[in-house]
């Protein structure tokens, strides 16, 4: 995450350098940078998590040219809980709440907030491999299901995880 903020901070316009002297605004644009900061990681996952989405339609369409059509739907499972995360992460509020936000946000939260970001990246690099696992798979109907079953569980904890984020953006987890 410190990668991001730096990224962001390293991008600064000249106004907002210069106003960083006023005092008490400092802390008011280091926020607002760690909310670019957050926006900018989880739109990195998000085109991630994109890429595959797009592999699992591709597995569904090559799963139609083999006549593998009683896999479709299970691939089609997979892909809505990868599009559905995909959704939410895209549009979740920013990480640290600025000055007037009506959710606020505190160090700890936000500490937490970060390894849930974390955990997206792990969670793309897993999906990948499962989808590679598919993927070979396509030739073996005694692994293929297993294989599905495998993305549509990493799928479905990918939007628990996220919503679990949630929970701490708002106040109601830990």
């Amino acid at each position: 995450m410190d990668e991001f903020f730096q990224k962001v901070t390293s991008q600064q316009d000249p106004f907002r350098k210069l106003a960083s002297y006023i005092p008490g605004f400092k802390g008011y644009i280091e926020r607002q940078n760690r909310r670019d900061a957050d926006k900018l990681l989880r739109d990195t996952v998000a085109r991630r998590l994109h890429e595959q989405w797009k592999r699992a339609s591709q597995l569904q369409v090559d799963m139609v040219s083999s006549g593998m059509i009683q896999y479709v739907d299970d691939i089609e499972r997979a892909a809505l809980q990868l599009r559905t995360f995909i959704d939410k992460l895209s549009t979740a509020p920013r990480g640290y709440s600025g000055l007037f936000d009506a959710v606020k946000i505190n160090e700890q939260e936000l500490e937490a907030i970060y390894q849930y970001d974390a955990a997206f990246f792990d969670l793309a690099e897993q999906v990948g491999r499962a989808l590679d696992h598919v993927e070979a798979s396509l030739g073996d109907e005694a692994a293929l299901p297993a294989a599905i079953r495998n993305v549509i569980s990493l799928a479905r904890t990918a939007v628990e995880t996220y919503n679990r984020r949630s929970e701490v953006v708002i106040g109601d987890g830990n």
